[in-house]
């Protein structure tokens, strides 16, 4: 399992990319056939297997192609606050019709 907790946002991309890899494995899906599937080009294909490199489009049209696309739609969605002000922040930017 890897741990977000104190990782790089390069160790933080390769491990998406590790357990997307993953997926797309135990699906049996080459990653032709991702690219194919997903319409991203192989060569980001494989390089984001490789790097973790990879543009948030490329990513979510992986995430569709490979049925786990309801991952990245929870993505933020469930963050807890950090203070009293952030929540005091939420409430004005709602009541001034921002949110």
């Amino acid at each position: 399992m890897f741990d977000f907790l104190e990782a790089t946002p390069d160790e933080i991309n390769k491990g998406i990319a590790a357990r997307v890899r993953t997926v797309r494995k135990r699906r049996k899906i080459s990653q032709v056939k991702l690219s194919e599937k997903s319409g991203v080009s192989l060569g980001s294909v494989k390089r984001f297997e490789s790097t973790g490199e990879i543009s948030l489009l490329s990513l979510t049209k992986i995430a569709i192609a490979l049925n786990v696309e309801q991952e990245l739609k929870q993505l933020f969605s469930n963050v807890p606050y950090m203070s009293l002000e952030e929540i005091e922040n939420e409430r004005n930017q709602q009541d001034k019709g921002i949110l």
